[in-house]
């Protein structure tokens, strides 16, 4: 009996000693939780949607188009890293990537102004923006290409960056990864 005694206490030992030398997990902590009844309501007017961005036209100080914003890169803690543009090229093809810093574009919420020769016309651009293009009756006439009356708060209306397009193609090229 004793020796059965000891058998079942010994078994009982050796069967529930892992589960005593489990530790604890530490708790992390838990982030801020939004409340349903919270009055509290985030003002953001004035800002950008990054979305918006993506197409941006890119002009240099001569009104010169260079190019597109292509992508915005985010570091872990979500400031913008660097901004992707989309150089030369045709409907994508032969299109040269470069990858610059925020601090070297200009966001601009006025029209750009170019000399044009052409009439005025109404188009649409691929973000779904009205353009309207006005022109003056003489050659070398100036060209104003803005937002519509009905423009939305939530995007410039292009970018500016010094350059020239052959020097941004004389950039390096950015790549996603090696394979591209």
């Amino acid at each position: 009996m004793q020796k059965l005694l000891a058998a079942a206490l010994l078994s009982a030992a050796v069967f529930s000693a892992p589960a005593y030398a489990q530790t604890a997990q530490t708790a992390q902590p838990a982030a801020p939780a939004a409340t349903a009844g919270s009055q509290e309501k985030m003002e953001l007017k004035g800002n950008w949607r990054a979305s918006k961005l993506m197409g941006l036209d890119v002009y240099n100080d001569g009104n010169e188009k260079l190019g597109e914003i292509n992508e915005l890169i985010l570091d872990k803690e979500g400031k913008v890293n660097a901004v992707v543009i989309g150089v030369g090229g045709f409907l994508g093809m032969g299109e040269h990537d470069i990858a610059v810093s925020m601090d070297k574009l200009k966001f601009v919420e006025e029209p750009v102004r170019t000399s044009s020769t052409a009439p005025g016309a109404t188009t649409r651009d691929t973000t779904g923006t009205q353009r309207e293009t006005t022109t003056g009756a003489a050659t070398g006439a100036t060209t104003t290409t803005g937002r519509s009356g009905d423009a939305n708060d939530w995007m410039p209306d292009h970018a500016m960056m010094s350059g020239t397009k052959e020097q941004l193609k004389a950039m390096p090229q950015f790549k996603y990864s090696d394979y591209n």
